[in-house]
């Protein structure tokens, strides 16, 4: 075994959906490190040209693709543009998602007068948002008949937490999508193409920054009770997903499928007692 080669994405083309977020351009710049070439997908074209030139500034290769992930036809145009640049894809990461406002069910609210829109809005997002993706690139890594897919899942698909009906929903089916899709991939086409997911734990975003700390910085109630249960006691930071995530990718981790990582500081193991 060669740690080195296995653990490389050289010449890897890797498109990575949510790639103009937080965690997004933490996974954009380490796959960049890993010798990946990075498709930065996301609706932000402004966002998505600045990483891509800060790869290239670093010797990287990288492309912008601008595209909503619940558009089948925005998609497909990406994967276009990829093809016509690269010839392949390789890895895809789903990394789009978030919560919103109106389905952030809080404890005054009458829970048997949910709002529906807003509930259809943050599935579709989250979970539709993550197949319709791996259908679109995923023919293309079909095609190549080599590749490995990552799905994001979190720590509200395994425990139950207050206020995030919708996205706790979501993300639990894609949990289940993942070790569905896996199975159809391996009785398929044997090893040549893997479907994974990590769940983090908590880590400061744009979704969920309001609901875990003040204006000032510090901590709300929910964020206590959030390094409360985590046996860290702290946040993650994003660079902290780069490892999980490029051992799913590459070849190191080439009998791994249908797997769900934590990485969560112990978030999810700790009864709180």
């Amino acid at each position: 075994m060669n740690l080195e080669n296995d653990f490389s994405l050289t010449d890897k083309v890797v498109v990575v959906t949510g790639g103009t977020g937080i965690l997004g351009e933490a996974f954009v710049d380490g796959i960049a490190k890993a010798g990946g070439i990075v498709g930065v997908l996301g609706r932000n074209e402004n966002i998505a040209d600045q990483r891509v030139a800060s790869i290239k500034s670093k010797g990287g290769k990288a492309i912008a693709l601008i595209a909503d992930v619940t558009n089948k036809e925005q998609l497909s145009d990406a994967k276009k543009k990829i093809l016509d640049a690269y010839g392949k894809i390789d890895c895809l990461v789903n990394a789009a998602g978030g919560n919103i406002a109106g389905a952030i069910v809080q404890p005054n609210e009458d829970i048997f007068d949910l709002n529906f829109a807003a509930l259809h809005e943050v599935i579709n997002l989250n979970l539709f948002g993550t197949i319709l993706p791996t259908q679109v690139f995923g023919e293309a890594i079909k095609n190549n008949n080599h590749g490995s897919i990552v799905n994001i899942s979190s720590m509200a698909s395994q425990k139950a937490i207050t206020k995030v009906l919708g996205y706790s929903m979501a993300k639990s089916a894609i949990d289940t999508y993942t070790r569905w899709f896996s199975v159809e991939l391996g009785k398929r086409y044997g090893d040549k193409i893997r479907i994974n997911a990590i769940a983090p734990g908590f880590f400061l975003t744009e979704q969920n920054r309001t609901l875990l700390t003040n204006e000032n910085g510090t901590l709300t109630e929910r964020g206590d009770l959030v390094i409360n249960k985590t046996p860290f006691s702290r946040f993650g930071n994003p660079e902290e997903l780069i490892g999980a995530l490029i051992w799913l990718l590459s070849d190191a981790s080439k009998f791994v499928t249908g797997t769900v990582v934590n990485v969560d500081g112990g978030f999810s193991i700790f009864s709180g007692v």
